[in-house]
């Protein structure tokens, strides 16, 4: 889902930018000594698991796990994309130092967006609670997709198409993400509960 180098406006970039920087503070600010070895481990797991790449368009299809991240770690998960997509464009040139701040944006919001909307939900007992983690895992994906789409069309109407194609391209992701932030959180409540405690806290 990074968009690459070289395709976005400058006020786009400068706009993602600013929103990146402004909820990498707010990250920072609100996380705690104690949580810095937890969002270090999700922020690794965010590297691998993009890694992946399926190239559509000006952009690419992945795993994302924003949705886990945020419902494990609310607003501590903007710095953790942010490192991880950082270390991704140098090291692998995925996306670009440009491109940071809206790839972070993209990706991040999405992630809040799961810890207040889908951990009310589980945070409930069963079959609730799988409802509200695939639900953040398949939703984190479409509103990253749709923000991607965003992005593009306010750069310039030819990308019409091409922010249509990206949005359509991760539906099958949005079904697959879900299904995988599930099988992990019943995976961590089995084997790792203390990892889950940021959403029952």
């Amino acid at each position: 889902m990074h968009i690459s180098e070289g395709v976005l406006s400058p006020p786009v970039l400068l706009a993602g930018a600013g929103l990146a920087v402004l909820g990498t503070a707010t990250g920072l600010k609100k996380m705690d000594y104690e949580s810095i070895p937890r969002v270090a481990i999700l922020s690794s797991a965010f590297f691998v698991a993009s890694l992946i790449h399926v190239p559509v368009g000006p952009s690419s299809v992945h795993l994302v796990l924003n949705g886990l991240l945020g419902l494990l770690l609310g607003w501590a998960a903007i710095p953790a994309i942010l490192v991880a997509l950082f270390l991704q464009a140098l090291l692998f040139q995925f996306g670009g130092l440009t491109v940071l701040g809206v790839n972070t944006v993209i990706m991040a919001l999405p992630a809040l967006m799961s810890y207040y909307l889908c951990r009310p939900l589980v945070r409930r007992k069963g079959v609730v609670a799988l409802v509200g983690a695939f639900t953040a895992g398949a939703s984190a994906v479409l509103l990253g997709a749709l923000l991607v789409g965003v992005a593009l069309v306010t750069t310039g109407q030819a990308f019409l198409k091409a922010a249509q194609l990206v949005v359509l391209a991760h539906i099958p992701i949005m079904i697959i993400e879900g299904l995988v932030t599930v099988f992990i959180f019943v995976f961590l409540q089995k084997v790792k509960p203390e990892v889950l405690k940021g959403i029952y806290a």
